[in-house]
Parts: structure tokens; C-alpha cells; sequence
């Protein structure tokens, strides 16, 4: 039984054998194996495809990053000597100082005045901003000589603003954004335009080509502008202007904050690069725009340097602004506190509480006859009224 057992096995098998190494089983096993080096070709040209398309993803990501970075970081005018001016901070943890300036410069432009200066203090914990305007012939000593404040600008560029505001205000700025009166009218139609009360009409075609009705309306980049540079129409002439460049920052600040369509950001950024000078990297930008999310736009502290101008500011036939000094320290001692600056909204050295929600419910003439009112002295009429 055993003996018979093994050749019946053998004969199995021999039998098997002959099955497997016939010609049509050899024929199949050799389609079957083309098949399979067919697909492992497949699978390695989808993979080197893969593989070369994130490559030159991540390269022109790169690219485009480092091209954004060199523009909005531009090092002819964020000096050496402008970083070692700025104070070090953390913009999403503690307060801090940036110097804002708009410009009339245009790209490639050598020489440019600083039209606009404005002092901004940011709170990202408290989510809090205080806007303090600085008229642009505000008369300073700078470098032994009796100039206006914008002309530190031209002596020193950016250094020179930041050394001279710092001077001037008592404070320690720790960062600097630059943009010209073109780019934010370009800035402003990248975030889809700007919501804003405005509270004067502007028929002005020195200020721009745009006729402004007051109200309540959307604003695309040439209003904006338009409203920005208007003052000759108006009793306090400069101090309307600067109110109305405040009123479309909180704006501004509103649209991106609370209000940006996120599909725009690309768009916004490449905006941002062409049109804004900064030290502030990429990363900072997007990491205080996250921190200031949710930001009520509408309780943005506001007002100007406690300041006058008239026949008694002249020096060598030059008209200059002139600041209440003991005012001005005191102002800036509540600010720095992160307290309601109660700074002027227009010349003089009255204090009123004021924000940005504020302006928009008064108008010029108000302003310039000191018979505004701010939302909070009207609270505390009503209080007494209530009480009485």
C-alpha cells in the first residue's frame, strides 16, 4: 500500500508538472507578468507625476512667497538703521506702537512726502487699537534744525519719522507700514471696497475726480481716496482730513477683520506687497489680522495731537502747527495706559472722548465749532437726564 501510494504521488506529480510547464500555462504566465510590469510603469510615472507637480508646487509657492517678502519688506526702506530704531514686541501678545504713513510716492519714485502720519497703538489681547493722527506740519527740532515733521522724511526716510514721532510723543514704536495714496485706493478695491458714514460731502477735484454725498454708503478705492485727501473746503481744513483718513482705516480694518470674502486673500496679499512697505514678516501679518478677528471696528480709539496753527505759528514765512505740549504728555500718558486717549478731534486742546464710531456721527462743522458729541458724553446726558 505504502509502495503504491508513492508512484501514485510521483505520477500526480509528474502530472501537475506537465500541466504547469505546458505552452499555454507559460503563455499566460507571461502575459501575467507583462501585466504586472505594466502596472508597477504605471504606478511610477503617477508617482514621479505626483512627485514633480508638488515639487514645482512648492517652488513657485516658493517664489511667489519670496517675491511677496522682498516687496513688503523692501531693504531701501527698511534700513539697518530704521530696525535698530524699532522697539521688539510680540504683535499677538503685548501692546505695541507702529508708525503708519501714506505717502504721495508712486513705484520707483526716490523722493516722496509723507502726507499722512499716524501713531497707532494695538492692543491684540484686549483687541484694541487707539488711531493718533500727527498733522504733517507739526513743528519739531530735528538734528539741530526747526522743520516740519514730515520733512524728517526727507532728511532720514523712515528712521527719520520713527526717531521723530518717538521724540515728539513720548513713546517706543516697534513697527512701521508705509503705503501710498495709490495703493490704498488699490488695497481698498482688493478687500471688495469699504462700508463708511461719511459725515461731509466732497466736491473737491484737487482731493480726486469723485463727487461724495454724505451718508451712510459703500466706498469703492477712488471715493476712498477722494474722501482721504479733501480738506479745502472745510473750516479746520487738515484736521477734517485727517478725521476722514481715520474713519476709512476703522473701515479698512473692519472689511478685512470681519468682513473679507477668505477667496480674497490671495488677491489682498498680492495688493499688499505691491502698494505696503513693513518690517512686519508675512507670518506677523497674518498672525495679528488672526488675534484682531472679531475686533468692534467701531470702539477704535481716536484723535489728533492737541495742536493749534494760525497768525503766531509762522517761522521765516512758514506756516507751522504747534503742539499744547503739557497736553500732548498727558494724552499720551492715557494712551499708553490703554485708556481713552480724550484727545481733540479737531485744533485746540479740549478732550472729549472719541472713537472711531464717533466721527461718524458728527460732521465738520460740528468739529470745527466744538459742539460735537461722542457716544459716551451723550450716555452720560441721558444718565443725568434719567436721574433728574
Amino acid at each position: 500500500m505504502r509502495k503504491k501510494s508513492v508512484q501514485q504521488m510521483r505520477a500526480v506529480t509528474d502530472e501537475s508538472s506537465s500541466r504547469v510547464y505546458s505552452r499555454a500555462n507559460v503563455a499566460r504566465y507571461s502575459e501575467r507578468a507583462r501585466q504586472r510590469q505594466r502596472a508597477k510603469r504605471i504606478r511610477r510615472t503617477i508617482l514621479f507625476t505626483l512627485m514633480g507637480v508638488l515639487v514645482a508646487g512648492v517652488t513657485a509657492c516658493g517664489l511667489w512667497f519670496g517675491k511677496i517678502v522682498s516687496k513688503l519688506n523692501n531693504g531701501e526702506i527698511i534700513t539697518s538703521g530704521l530696525l535698530s530704531s524699532l522697539a521688539d514686541s510680540d504683535v499677538t501678545r503685548d501692546p505695541f506702537y507702529t508708525l503708519l504713513l501714506g505717502t504721495d510716492g508712486r513705484p520707483g519714485d526716490t523722493s516722496y512726502r509723507a502726507d499722512s502720519i499716524i501713531l497707532a497703538r494695538v492692543d491684540p489681547k484686549a483687541k484694541q487699537v487707539t488711531l493718533i493722527s500727527i498733522p504733517r506740519d507739526t513743528k519739531i527740532e530735528y538734528k539741530g534744525s526747526t522743520m516740519k515733521i514730515n520733512a524728517a522724511h526727507s532728511y532720514d526716510g523712515a528712521e527719520g519719522m520713527v526717531n521723530a514721532v518717538n521724540e515728539l510723543c513720548g513713546v517706543e514704536i516697534s513697527h512701521y507700514a508705509e503705503i501710498s495714496f495709490d495703493g490704498m485706493k488699490t488695497l481698498v478695491d482688493a478687500v471688495g471696497g469699504i462700508d463708511i458714514n461719511a459725515t461731509d460731502g466732497v466736491d473737491d477735484p484737487e482731493a480726486g475726480p469723485v463727487t461724495i454725498e454724505p451718508g451712510q454708503q459703500h466706498m469703492d478705492g477712488e471715493a476712498a481716496l477722494t474722501y482721504c485727501r479733501a480738506r479745502h473746503q472745510y473750516a479746520d481744513g487738515d484736521y477734517t482730513r485727517m478725521r476722514h483718513q481715520r474713519q476709512v482705516i476703522g473701515a479698512l480694518a473692519n472689511a478685512v477683520l470681519n468682513n473679507m470674502d477668505i477667496t480674497r486673500l490671495p488677491g489682498v496679499i498680492e495688493s499688499l506687497s505691491d502698494m505696503v512697505v513693513t518690517d512686519l514678516s508675512v507670518q506677523d501679518i497674518v498672525s495679528l489680522a488672526n488675534a484682531m478677528r472679531g475686533m468692534d471696528t467701531d470702539n477704535m480709539w481716536s484723535a489728533n495731537l492737541p495742536s493749534w496753527a494760525g497768525e503766531d505759528t509762522y517761522i521765516d514765512g512758514q506756516s507751522y502747527v504747534f503742539v499744547y505740549e503739557d497736553k500732548l504728555k498727558e494724552m499720551m500718558e492715557r494712551v499708553d495706559a490703554g485708556e481713552d486717549p480724550q484727545g481733540p478731534q479737531s485744533m485746540g486742546s479740549s478732550s472729549e472722548s472719541s472713537t472711531i464710531g464717533d466721527l461718524a456721527n458728527n460732521d465738520s462743522d460740528s468739529f470745527s465749532r466744538g459742539t460735537d458729541k461722542s457716544t459716551s458724553s451723550s450716555s452720560e446726558e441721558e444718565d443725568t437726564r434719567s436721574q433728574d
